[in-house]
């Protein structure tokens, strides 16, 4: 069997893998050196795909399983992981590993390299790497979509910078794209957890003032959990994002209605209306009087 394994060479595949010195002019070019894609392929129905990279790879590696499965081993931890259709992985670079197709029923999948000073950032940004991503139709399609057609570009034009620029930028969307659409199927996962709770009771109460351990109560959890979870999802405890949420209900009501400074900090809990003002201009940037006195849309 040992023979038999390959890294590509399948029928129909598609590979392209930009020279060192090409990948070098993208690392220091200005509009490139952020995030740029050194390798780029797609290997159908993969019998006997195999890599293994004892020192890992100096780029980020994207693999998206079309169809059947594979398996993702990261030799360092010694996790493994099933990949299998519509299912997204993110390998980090300097990560020991290897994968390998399935023979029971080999993946087709699609893979590129990406490199740049924001690919880390990028990623780690979204949680990308967090483990098997399972995409929804709609965002598998637009993957797919995009892949051909910076593949097409790249293999069309892969000496002009303007194609490499335009699919730095089609790849940078298309990661955070798939960050997005992800955040919300997990918030949508969450829909009965504690912070879920605690959100909807602040909407529902932003009229008035609430307390953390009443919060917590309606939320419940802790207050030490619940602390948890709202720096973990807003990056601000629950009161200041309770707060905040006070606020931009404020700046709504700057915008589309003309009621005074006074009634409107009543209509968000606020009885003084001068602490309303230094919190607003605290939070806004701006002091109300200022805020509605810009034009908008």
């Amino acid at each position: 069997m040992e023979e038999l394994l390959k890294p590509d060479g399948f029928e129909s595949e598609l590979l392209l893998v930009l020279p060192e010195y090409l990948q070098r002019e993208l690392a220091e070019a200005e509009l490139t050196r952020q995030l740029f894609v050194s390798d780029i392929g797609y290997f159908p129905s993969a019998r006997y795909h195999y890599r293994e990279r004892d020192e890992g790879s100096d780029a980020h590696i994207v693999l998206l399983c079309a169809e059947g499965e594979g398996e993702i081993v990261l030799t360092g931890s010694g996790v493994r992981t099933k990949l299998t259709a519509r299912h997204l992985y993110v390998i980090p670079a300097d990560t020991p590993h290897r994968y390998g197709a399935s023979e029971r029923e080999p993946w087709s999948i699609y893979w590129f390299h990406v490199k740049g000073e924001h690919a880390a950032a990028l990623i780690a940004q979204y949680e990308l790497d967090r483990g098997p991503l399972p995409l929804p139709i709609g965002v598998y399609g637009s993957f797919v979509e995009t892949f051909r057609h910076c593949y097409d570009m790249l293999a069309e034009r892969a000496y002009a910078t303007g194609a490499h620029v335009h699919v730095s930028q089609a790849v940078r969307h298309l990661l955070s794209g798939i960050g997005i659409a992800t955040e919300s199927a997990a918030r949508g996962r969450r829909k009965d957890s504690g912070l879920e709770k605690a959100l909807r009771y602040m909407a529902d109460h932003a009229e008035e003032s609430i307390k953390l351990p009443e919060l917590a109560k309606q939320a419940g959890v802790s207050k030490q959990h619940l602390i948890y979870l709202f720096k973990q999802e807003t990056g601000f405890p629950p009161i200041e994002y309770f707060l905040r949420m006070k606020m931009q209900r404020a700046a709504r009501l700057l915008d589309l209605t003309d009621l005074g400074i006074k009634q409107i900090a009543a209509s968000v809990g606020l009885s003084d209306p001068y602490y309303f003002s230094r919190l607003f201009k605290q939070m806004m940037g701006l002091s109300p009087t200022k805020y509605r006195q810009i034009p908008k849309g």
